[in-house]
Parts: structure tokens; C-alpha cells; sequence
């Protein structure tokens, strides 16, 4: 784990998930990685397959939930990340026009009452968003779909789960952006440099407003 912001940097948490070493995914996580270099800022990577993350809730964390005492025993680095953040980056596949379990698994049990948001006080109050240290959110996904099933046909489901029902309401200061490569199984070079100068671009972005 890396020392946070107790060196005055900013902190940007990677979070990836495929199960495929050699995926494309994981090649845009080495992409976003250099892309941050010689900027000042803290970059730390989890991997959901490599650290071999446990994606279901257990029982006594699901008791939690609605109990005001969410039991975090056995996520102690992961939240201390997720709370360390200032900067967030997803890179996944997009499977079925959803993300992968892990990651799911990782917002069920990392985004959780006292962490990410506080329950509300009364059924049919607000949450109240936690993550107050989150700025900048970048997701980059892969789909084996074509452009317009998941923009005309479904709608972008995942961007609109995210967009507005995790960040925007545990991170709503956030600034969200979403990059999709689509028919990601007969992608060219021509087509992936591209993309790849898409989050060379975003990058730089987040960089630039992450300046002093």
C-alpha cells in the first residue's frame, strides 16, 4: 500500500478487474499507468483477480447493512484505499452490459454504510454521500458488442449505473467520464491507437486539474 496523502500528493486508486493477464484490459491499465507518469501524484493499483478479492457479502456483513455496524473487519486495505482516493480509475470489461462479479463484489462490500455513505434516518430519506475526498472518477470498459446495441438498443446501462448511482450519489462532486471501446474482439491497431490516445487525453485532463 502506498503512505496516502501524508506526503502532500494527490492519490489516485486503479482498480482493474479480468481474470486474463494478457487481456487488452490489462494492457490499458499498464496505458494509464504511464500516462500518469512524472505527474505528482500517487498511484496505487488493485487488481480484484490478483489479490484474489472475495466478491459475495458475508452474512454478518449484510447485517450490517441496516444495523449502523458494518462489520469491515476483513476489508480494512481495500476502504483505507477507496478513502485515501482523490482520483478513481476503472478498467474492466463490460459483460452481459454489466461489470464483472468482482467488481461488483467490490462496490457491495467496499461502498458500504459508514464508508461510502451513511443510511438515511427515516424510509424515503436521501443517503448520505461520504466520499467527499473523491474528485475525478475515469472508467474505461471493453465491450464485444457493437457501438449501437449499447447506446441505442440498451441505452449505456452501466454508464447510467454508475454515473448516477454510485458515484453521483456517494461521490457527487465527482467529475465522471466514461470511455468504451466497442466490438473490442475485432479491434485493429488503427482503431486501438486511437482509443488509446482517447486516455492519453483523459489522463492529461485529470492531471491538469489535479495542478496546484
Amino acid at each position: 500500500m502506498s503512505e496516502g496523502k501524508s506526503n502532500g500528493r494527490r492519490h489516485c486508486l486503479i482498480v482493474s478487474c479480468h481474470p486474463l493477464a494478457d487481456s487488452l484490459c490489462n494492457h490499458l491499465v499498464a496505458r494509464v499507468s504511464k500516462a500518469f507518469t512524472g505527474a505528482d501524484i500517487e498511484i496505487e493499483h488493485l487488481d480484484l483477480y490478483e489479490s484474489d478479492f472475495v466478491a459475495p457479502l458475508s452474512a454478518a456483513e449484510r447485517r450490517g447493512y441496516h444495523s449502523g455496524e458494518f462489520d469491515s473487519s476483513a476489508l480494512t486495505e481495500e476502504i483505507a484505499a477507496l478513502q485515501r482516493a482523490e482520483i478513481l480509475v476503472l478498467i474492466f470489461p463490460t459483460w452481459w452490459f454489466g461489470m464483472p462479479a468482482l467488481l461488483k463484489g467490490w462496490f457491495d462490500r467496499v461502498w458500504a454504510p459508514g464508508i461510502a455513505f451513511d443510511q438515511p434516518h427515516k424510509v424515503g430519506e436521501r443517503i448520505t454521500p461520504k466520499l467527499d475526498g473523491l474528485k475525478q472518477c475515469l472508467v474505461i470498459t471493453t465491450l464485444g458488442s457493437p457501438w449501437w446495441v449499447d447506446r441505442l438498443v440498451v441505452r449505456r446501462p452501466l454508464k447510467r449505473i454508475l454515473k448516477w448511482a454510485l458515484i453521483g450519489v456517494c461521490a457527487p462532486t465527482a467529475r465522471f467520464e466514461m470511455l468504451s471501446v466497442y466490438s473490442a474482439m475485432a479491434l485493429d491497431q488503427r482503431r486501438l491507437n486511437r482509443f488509446l490516445r482517447r486516455i492519453d487525453k483523459a489522463v492529461k485532463g485529470i492531471v491538469q486539474r489535479c495542478s496546484p
